[in-house]
């Protein structure tokens, strides 16, 4: 007899089993733990580590089970779901050959090198034939196989990306390979997988894309399906309606509604053309902006866009960042176009002899920059070639680090709560990829924390995301729909300064090293205006509308009263606008809503006697009418952007 541990709901509990080696679900089922129903363990974690039911545990190991409200669970059941879907396509397009297919945060994918392309009829036949292998309860089945053998068998069988995958393991020292069995398909696999099929009913195939393979526009473009799957048929309708509705609110179809900006392939990928309405709208947002960095110390400065390439060698972007860099000539001599605001912040810093007594200086850029995408990334406004960051760089003391760091969290915090969003907190270690000493890495991070538990909020650690030069707080919004997207960040840079020279004169009369932030509070322009769209739905709050009032008449004996009252709205600080045309009103006012104005004043020759304007919500609400002081005290400060009281 052999002791083995076993946890399971309050405590751990010992087991005893007799000759040979056990699998997980045969110390499950000795140690009591259900083997049916919806708590039922569908993999293990043996030390910590995730395996399958099947897998044999050697003496000594700690063993849990894993159930579907498991926070990893998820991940493995897409995982399984790709191997399923890698099964029906293989077994219905024979010539198909099979790439990778991971699980990603909202469902899963899987690439195919295909001689035909995917239609949508294809993927209503993968499902109908998914929903058979589902049906049938087909087990997942691990083995390993040396790895010579492992790349003869797939070599063989015309698997050239599996064979790729498995060579490169080879390389790296990899002495064997596992391999994962469903049904008549076979796959290159780590695991773990789930039991069998059968948990995989509720899923869903939603498009085809092109990808290359690992990504590298040299090589061939694959077919990749994107799927989701859930435990359960109602938290995949609960997810398809939420994508409904992200369809609903993509800023692609709304800013093409709106007028607001557009993308032309003609000018080139990822470089966006600001349309009036668009321009308006990212004005207000950055002189909003503007006006809260000065309240809070900042000053407005400005970099150029090309720099030396010498100098982003001193940087360490040229050895850390050169694949994301555009460069060009002068005079022979290189010059990068900048991807970043901070080298020119240092030389700001570097113009004078600094004392402590100057310390905090906080220098602020609306900084456009140019950064290296791949096609296959680009996305409207999210992801573009050129942007325009919020960026700023606060030099300090070390004894000033800690109070800045929770000056710009406050600072987020404020403008966070302007737009409605709730927001989550992400410290990201030190990558591999990284310059400076250990002794400053450590210094760094552990600022960053402690200012991240002095806020009372909790935060996730994402090892080893750092920036190459130093760790960071990244902040991650929330819509309204409740989907996270990457905002501010705070990085913490001791390295830096060091390299340029940068230095202040202490109370000591000692030449002395500040500590640079490096922070940003919307990120990119770009991308914060495209999720305020789909957080918005376009429907932006009042001061933010670049429309915030429209004047309809019924009839143009009405024309010169709603002249006259427009020109008041704008006198008074309103964005207002006239439609005269010689339309129906009712087509007017399902103009004014598809537009997402604010408000719909309406002229007829009642309102043209009486002075007076009949208000429209841009919901439909009828406020009926209204005189002009009447109006103004209505929409009150609601025109203007929100404010704070700011302590200094």
């Amino acid at each position: 007899m052999s002791q083995y541990q076993v946890e399971k709901q309050g405590g751990v509990v010992g087991v005893e089993y007799g000759d040979g080696v056990p699998r997980a679900y045969e110390l499950f089922k000795l140690a009591g733990i259900p083997q049916k129903g919806p708590d039922r363990p569908i993999a293990a974690r043996l030390d910590g580590r995730m395996v399958d039911l099947q897998t044999q545990v050697t003496n000594g190991g700690m063993l849990a089970p894993v159930t579907k409200d498991d926070p990893e669970a998820l991940s493995l059941l897409r995982h399984s779901v790709a191997h399923i879907m890698a099964e029906a396509v293989t077994g219905l397009f024979p010539k198909a050959k099979v790439a990778i297919g991971p699980a990603i945060e909202d469902g899963f994918y899987y690439d195919f090198d295909n001689p035909e392309s995917f239609t949508e009829d294809d993927l209503g036949r993968i499902s109908k034939e998914m929903e058979r292998i589902v049906s049938e309860a087909q087990p997942f089945s691990r083995s390993e196989l040396p790895i010579g053998e492992a790349l003869k068998r797939f070599s063989d069988q015309g698997e050239v990306y599996k064979a790729e995958i498995i060579a490169d393991l080879e390389n790296a020292g990899e002495t064997k390979v596992s391999l994962y069995e469903c049904g008549g398909f076979t796959d290159l696999c780590r695991g773990p997988h789930i039991p069998d099929t059968s948990l995989g009913a509720a899923f869903k195939l939603l498009s085809v894309a092109g990808a290359y393979w690992r990504g590298d526009e040299r090589r061939p473009m694959l077919q990749r399906i994107y799927g989701t799957a859930f435990f359960g048929k109602k938290d995949l309708q609960a997810y398809l309606d939420l994508v409904e509705e992200a369809k609903r609110r993509d800023h692609r179809r709304l800013g093409k509604d709106l007028d607001l900006f557009s993308v032309h392939e003609e000018i080139g990928g990822g470089l966006v053309v600001w349309h009036p309405k668009g321009g308006l709208l990212r004005t207000l947002l950055e002189g909003f902006e503007r006006k809260e960095h000065l309240l809070r110390g900042y000053e407005v400065v400005m970099g150029p866009q090309l720099l030396k390439s010498e100098l982003w060698g001193k940087s360490g972007h040229l050895d850390h960042y050169r694949e994301n860099m555009y460069f060009t000539e002068i005079d022979g001599v290189s010059y990068g176009i900048k991807p970043m605001n901070c080298v020119g912040h240092m030389f700001i810093y570097r113009s004078r002899i600094r004392s402590f007594r100057d310390l905090p200086l906080r220098l602020f850029e609306l900084g456009t920059v140019h950064r290296h995408e791949k096609s296959g990334v680009l996305h409207g406004l999210t992801r573009v070639r050129q942007f325009t960051q919020d960026d700023a760089h606060i030099f300090c003391t070390p004894d000033q680090v800690h109070s800045e760091i929770v000056g710009v969290l406050d600072f987020v915090k404020d403008m966070m709560a302007a737009f409605g969003f709730d927001y989550e907190l992400e410290l990201s270690t030190r990558p591999e990829n990284s310059i400076g000493t250990d002794s400053e890495w450590e210094l760094a991070t552990d600022a960053l924390r402690s200012a991240l538990e002095g806020t009372g909020r909790e935060y996730e650690v994402n090892e080893g995301d750092g920036a190459f030069y130093g760790p960071k707080i990244d902040v991650k919004l929330k819509d309204a729909i409740g989907r996270r997207w990457q905002c501010a960040t705070i990085q913490c840079d001791f390295t830096l300064p060091e390299r340029f020279d940068l230095a202040f004169i202490d109370s000591d009369n000692q030449r002395k090293r500040p500590v640079m932030l490096h922070r940003t509070i919307f990120g990119s322009i770009e991308r914060f205006i495209g999720v305020l769209i789909e957080h918005y739905a376009g429907a932006f709050p009042l001061w933010l509308s670049p429309v915030q009032v429209r004047l309809a008449t019924v009839t143009s004996r009405a024309d010169d009263a709603a002249r006259s009252f427009c020109l008041a709205l704008k006198k008074s600080g309103l964005r207002a606008e006239l439609d005269l045309r010689n339309e129906k009103l009712g087509y007017k006012i399902r103009e004014a809503q598809k537009d997402k104005i604010p408000y719909v004043l309406v002229f007829g020759d009642k309102e043209a006697e009486s002075g007076e304007a009949s208000v429209r919500e841009r919901s439909g609400k009828d406020l009926g009418p209204m005189s002009l002081s009447a109006f103004l005290g209505l929409v009150g400060s609601l025109k203007d952007p929100p404010s704070w009281e700011i302590s200094l």
